[in-house]
């Protein structure tokens, strides 16, 4: 069995707890208010402004049997560089105040707990266990996104009565991570060190909970 096959098995029941929550079952069918929307947004924001920093480091740290995944990671950041723009512009639409996101100016405009965990926890991976643990956050949150983004963002365009400019967040990464996925199964059946694949499959099952803690808190916030 391929590498890549191998690791949605071994990460399958921590994808189904996370895609059964509550709040991505709700978004996924339109059924959220527009301050659950912003602050989903809000936290978006907070991780993904650190998406090519994330990258740029695991590439930087990556060894020289890696030398073609670190040209792969190149293209990577090529893509993702500015990403965190939309989510700004969409918060924007929506009413709410983006420079008070961009600055963490209130508490609801910050990173919430379960956020900073799991932007920690990706610094961590790669600077001090092993920086090709990385992609097991890129199966999560890419495989997140082309599962739902998408529908949820038409979904919620409907519902919430905004113009579709309110969810180029969504409806960009959903499409885009669709032919990401691809790339991404290439790369990792092209791991073929057992310890770098069981490194992977650790921090998959890891980020699975703390992406799902994300959710959580947004609903704890907004739902309650």
């Amino acid at each position: 069995m391929a590498f890549y096959d191998q690791l949605l098995v071994a990460t399958e029941q921590e994808r189904n707890t996370l895609m059964q929550l509550p709040l991505i079952q709700q978004g996924g069918a339109g059924n959220i208010s527009l301050q659950t929307y912003i602050a989903f947004l809000t936290q978006a924001y907070h991780h993904v402004k650190h998406t090519t920093p994330l990258l740029m480091a695991c590439g930087g740290l990556l060894g020289g049997q890696y030398e073609w995944l670190r040209t792969a990671i190149g293209e990577y950041i090529e893509e993702e560089m500015g990403h965190q723009e939309w989510v700004l512009n969409d918060i924007e639409v929506c009413g709410a105040d983006k420079e008070a996101v961009r600055n963490s100016s209130y508490a609801d405009t910050s990173a919430s707990q379960a956020t900073e965990l799991m932007v920690a926890y990706a610094y961590d991976m790669i600077y001090r266990v092993n920086p090709i643990g990385f992609f097991g956050m890129v199966l999560v949150l890419e495989g997140t996104s082309t599962a739902v983004a998408t529908q949820a963002g038409e979904k919620l365009m409907t519902s919430l009565s905004l113009p579709k400019k309110a969810f180029s967040y969504l409806l960009s990464h959903g499409s885009l991570d669709i032919s990401h996925v691809s790339f991404y199964e290439s790369l990792m059946n092209q791991i073929t060190d057992e310890k770098d694949q069981a490194m992977v499959i650790h921090a998959a099952k890891m980020f699975y909970k703390l992406y799902g803690d994300v959710f959580r808190e947004v609903a704890a916030r907004t739902m309650a």
